[in-house]
């Protein structure tokens, strides 16, 4: 029995994972993310429940918003966290960012995720992960399926858990502002 095990730990030991950057990921084309050095593939797009949700998202952020001058809300745009890690996160707010960039390298105040079944476990392990240890204050992670958001918080460098909503109203309190954001409107259309 052990020296199965000494043979497969010497198989993994062989195996070369690929290790890409930022370089070789502005040549692909599609939709990628970049997580330490390894593609995901972000296609097919996503589909009408998930479209829908992180349309309301935009909305509610954009309204929300409107008054907070130094935050702003985007969907679907790179965020460039390092020369091995590029994220998309579905929906995210920004504050204090430079305007002049095509993509976001300031770490987002409030990121928004939509699980599908393909992107469950990057969601809520390998994004969770890097979202906690890039120090974004809020973690929202959404079920379609179940209609139901789970609000993570950082607080002394962890993720805790604020609750989960589905018609409820939570409110963000971020460096420049302060909102109510009522999760009843993300999933309106659904019900």
């Amino acid at each position: 029995m052990a020296a199965s095990t000494a043979i497969k730990q010497d198989v993994r030991d062989l195996i070369v994972l690929p290790d890409y950057d930022y370089s070789d990921y502005e040549r692909w084309e599609g939709r990628w993310e970049l997580i330490e050095g390894l593609p995901f593939a972000m296609s097919p797009s996503p589909v009408r429940r998930h479209q829908i949700i992180s349309l309301n998202i935009a909305i509610e952020l954009a309204e929300k918003l409107e008054n907070c001058q130094k935050c702003r809300s985007y969907f679907n745009l790179d965020w460039i966290i390092s020369d091995k890690t590029v994220v998309c996160p579905d929906n995210m707010v920004v504050c204090d960012d430079d305007m002049q960039e095509n993509f976001i390298r300031t770490t987002p105040a409030i990121i928004f995720e939509i699980l599908s079944p393909k992107t469950i476990d990057k969601d809520r392990v390998n994004k969770f992960r890097i979202y906690e240890k890039q120090g974004v204050k809020y973690y929202v992670i959404i079920d379609p399926s179940q209609l139901i958001a789970d609000v993570y918080c950082l607080k002394y460098n962890k993720f805790l858990v604020s609750g989960q909503f589905a018609t409820e109203i939570f409110s963000f309190d971020i460096d420049y502002c302060c909102f109510d954001f009522n999760f009843g409107n993300m999933f309106k259309e659904l019900r």
